[in-house]
């Protein structure tokens, strides 16, 4: 099954640019999924398992080194690539 995901992270400190762009490229390692980065948020689109093991050690990386982030993620049953 595809499905799009719409994430965003906010490391709660002042030195929040590193940590996001190593998250994302962190993702991007992933080559079977396609990722649209925005200014507001990063875009994921690719089969739902492959997604969501991602997004799952990936997450758990970060929190594992900045307990204090949050994460808001939106998904959507469908690959969405161009329509989001």
């Amino acid at each position: 099954m595809k499905v799009s995901v719409d994430i965003s992270m906010y490391p709660l400190n002042s030195e929040f640019e590193k940590p996001i762009s190593a998250f994302i490229e962190a993702l991007a390692q992933e080559r079977t999924v396609n990722i649209v980065r925005t200014e507001l948020s990063t875009q994921i689109y690719g089969e739902y398992d492959t997604i969501m093991s991602l997004l799952g050690k990936e997450i758990k990386e970060v929190f594992a080194k900045m307990p204090q982030s949050v994460f808001v993620i939106k998904l959507v049953g469908e690959d969405r690539k161009g329509r989001f």
